[in-house]
């Protein structure tokens, strides 16, 4: 008898074996026992284990909620200054950084995995979105000076990814009002407004 229970209880074992043994070092019978199911039970819900690696792939790497959490509090500070600092001071605060455990994203090889590598930068690109549009408002609106937005969100990303990057694989530890306070000063001086003589 199959019950929504039953699938979560078979997804949440899952990911918690792929993420700490990768997809190639987990069996689906350290998952039966794991989440105490039989192998027709598994397979009544998913075809193969690659089906449910995919599944807990989908289900896992999402950033929906810290996505909007960046919209709504970079949508309440006041001048597109505000928002890009509120922006980056959630980014570097709030960043999911056990999305990026490699358990997730690499299959049978050092390759990543296509639906694990699909999935995170599709939820990356909306995430480059949210920016951008600040960025050309705040270009629309006279407080930027006029250049490419899209570059301009990659650089900052990329100053950002730094710091979390660093933080994940490298524990190395720093202070995300710091480390706003300084990247947002370093971005907004290069987007300052030309003023002519």
């Amino acid at each position: 008898m199959s019950s929504p229970k039953q699938e979560q209880r078979i997804l949440q074992v899952a990911k918690e074996l792929f993420t700490k043994r990768g997809f190639a070092n987990v069996a689906m019978r350290d998952i039966c026992r794991a989440a105490d199911v039989t192998p027709p039970t598994i397979y009544y819900y998913f075809k193969n284990k690659e089906a449910l690696f995919d599944a807990v792939v989908r289900e896992t790497v999402t950033m929906s909620e810290f996505i909007n959490r960046l919209e709504e509090e970079s949508g309440k500070a006041q001048g597109y200054e505000g928002k890009i600092r509120a922006f980056t001071n959630i980014y570097l605060t709030y960043f999911p950084k056990n999305m990026l455990n490699v358990g997730l994203y690499v299959r049978n090889s050092t390759q990543l995995d296509s639906v694990g590598k699909n999935t995170l930068s599709n939820e990356l690109t909306r995430i480059q979105s949210v920016l951008l549009e600040l960025i050309q408002k705040g270009i629309e609106a006279g407080e930027f000076r006029d250049t490419d937005p899209k570059m301009a969100a990659e650089c900052l990303l990329g100053m950002m990814h730094r710091f979390i990057f660093q933080q994940i694989h490298f524990q190395r530890s720093y202070d995300s009002s710091e480390a706003t306070s300084y990247l947002v000063d370093f971005f907004l001086r290069a987007m300052k407004q030309e003023h002519k003589p």
